[in-house]
């Protein structure tokens, strides 16, 4: 990749998307197969359940050695005995990290060992009903889902960097489109806190991150960010029963059913398995993807389903957040 394909903003419309053969549907399984992966290590945040346990089965599958990084290692221990009985997967075990936590988040970077080559940033909460902020003062959702994978990127930045070609995968979200990262207000400190606007705003922030990363393109690190698209899982677990009602995934009695064009996890840990081991992401960095495609770029209030928000991939904003980021992560 030359400097200046790294410098262009992510999803850029003077060049042609990047297009895969898998569909929107497609599992995990199928867009690494015959994809070898032994020998390489891998990180997924929040690996014990949901999509990042599927997104765990399908690389360690492939022959990667994947750390499972949780607040609560013992989470993943069904998880961990589960690969373990499997011939041929690579080695799964789980370390503690708390992205909420600078200083667990230091923790683990301090204590990784040898190079690094895929980090899945796919922790993540969403709609927390009240404002809650951790004790460095950020807004739980932006410091869970944005500043400590940020630092934790940043911190394991040598690691990845030894690896020679790493690539470092964050999961966003759609919600991104509706909320702009706030820079004058990003914890709620003056403006009335809403549930989905802090969701959106921290995904924002993901997508940012992806491009931001792009400064490290000459140490071979590449970084996109995606969609997963809907899947029930436990990320919703926030959620009363009458808001997944009006979702329309919950019936009178308490039951989840998924709509017709929600995805299992395993066919929503396709896009994350995608860009950290398909060969056709070599050199790619600074993108963001659903369904297994490049996303194209929508502007201000398109009403369309899909898509990158134009304001996420703004090369100054996502210089700006990581300038912002440094400061918190050296002052947090």
């Amino acid at each position: 990749m030359t400097n200046s394909q790294a410098d262009r903003p992510a999803n850029d419309d003077s060049s042609t998307r990047l297009t895969t053969p898998f569909s929107s549907h497609a599992t995990a399984e199928e867009v690494i197969a015959g994809v070898d992966l032994t020998g390489r290590r891998a990180v997924v945040t929040g690996g014990a359940s949901g999509l990042g346990a599927a997104t765990v089965r399908a690389l360690a599958a492939a022959g990667a050695e994947v750390t499972i990084a949780t607040r609560s290692p013992r989470s993943a221990d069904p998880i961990v005995k589960e690969l373990a009985a499997v011939a041929g997967v690579g080695r799964v075990r789980a370390e503690a990290l708390d992205l909420s936590d600078l200083d667990s988040v230091d923790a683990f970077a301090r204590a990784w060992r040898g190079p690094l080559d895929i980090l899945v940033a796919n922790a993540g909460v969403m709609a927390l009903p009240e404002r809650a902020l951790t004790p460095g003062g950020w807004e739980m959702q932006l410091a869970t889902n944005h500043l400590g994978h940020f630092a934790l990127a940043t911190g394991l930045h040598a690691a990845l960097r030894d690896a020679g070609s790493a690539r470092i995968v964050i999961v966003s979200s759609g919600a991104h489109r509706n909320a702009p990262f706030d820079f004058d207000d990003p914890h709620f400190a003056r403006r009335p806190y809403d549930p989905w606007t802090a969701y959106g705003q921290s995904k924002s922030a993901d997508v940012l991150l992806a491009v931001g990363a792009r400064r490290w393109a000459s140490d071979g690190i590449t970084a996109n960010a995606l969609n997963p698209g809907y899947i029930l899982t436990g990320l919703q677990r926030h959620l009363d029963d009458d808001t997944m009602r009006a979702f329309g995934v919950m019936d009178g009695d308490g039951n989840l059913k998924p709509l017709p064009y929600y995805k299992t996890p395993e066919q929503g840990a396709s896009t994350s398995v995608l860009l950290a081991a398909s060969p056709l992401l070599n050199g790619v960095t600074g993108r963001y993807f659903e369904d297994n495609q490049e996303a194209r770029i929508v502007e201000g209030d398109e009403d369309t389903p899909g898509g990158v928000a134009a304001h996420a991939l703004a090369p100054d904003a996502a210089d700006r957040l990581w300038e912002y980021g440094t400061a918190a992560v050296l002052g947090g």
